[in-house]
């Protein structure tokens, strides 16, 4: 294992280069797999600590992200996706708001690079189609030339848009905040305002709700009776 900030390399594993982006996604993806193993390793009909930590998340995501979906099998095939999608969104997007993490290799926020965004937006876009195609079968087909087959351009547009807007949006507000931070860093070393630490907290808290409620609407969309 070789370290090194060379073209972005933060260390090696043998031969394969590992940037300082995805370091961060694997502990975070790593952090989210411990609590949820250690939450339900030894499930009680009454929770307590954290497996009734874990189940409030749980209640939470499927209640607020699946209010959206007229089917309830639909909402529940799709909350852990969903649930996923909120927890490593919120996680990543704190991850910066460790001490001098705007300007430590390691620990800037995986949600800070667009392709991370929008690798999270094109799993929404197979997902959204993977729901259309299970609840209407082929005949999902026909909303794209709904309701006349001269839109049928506009439809393709439209689709194409969804991803392209939840990688720009939430690669540029957790970009834009961490540019921010970095250079408060850089003028003021030692003291960042209370006051923009506490805004990135809801700036973070509102783009992770966000994109999973956006990526919730377009399955429920492509799920629902219109179809």
């Amino acid at each position: 294992m070789v370290f090194g900030m060379l073209d972005g390399v933060f260390f090696k594993l043998g031969p394969i280069p590992v940037d300082h982006i995805i370091f961060t996604e694997w502990v975070i993806i790593g952090l989210i797999g411990l609590i949820a193993f250690f939450a339900t390793r030894d499930m009680q009909m009454v929770p307590r600590g954290l497996q009734n930590a874990f189940e409030a998340i749980i209640v939470f995501t499927y209640d607020f992200f699946t209010q959206l979906m007229d089917k309830e099998h639909v909402a529940k095939k799709w909350a852990p996706l969903l649930t996923t999608f909120f927890l490593f969104i919120i996680l990543s997007n704190y991850s910066g708001l460790l001490p001098g993490a705007a300007g430590l290799a390691g620990f800037q926020p995986p949600t800070s690079n667009w392709n991370i965004t929008l690798t999270l937006a094109l799993i929404t876009f197979c997902s959204v189609h993977v729901a259309g195609f299970a609840e209407h079968s082929v005949g999902y087909l026909g909303h794209f030339v709904s309701p006349s087959p001269l839109m049928l351009p506009l439809n393709l547009v439209e689709e194409i848009a969804h991803p392209l807007s939840l990688t720009v949006r939430l690669f540029g507000n957790i970009f834009g905040e961490e540019m921010v931070i970095a250079f408060l860093l850089f003028m003021v070393p030692f003291l960042i305002p209370g006051a923009l630490m506490a805004l990135s907290l809801l700036l973070g808290a509102i783009q992770a709700i966000v994109f999973t409620l956006l990526s919730a609407s377009y399955i429920a969309a492509a799920a629902g009776e219109s179809h």
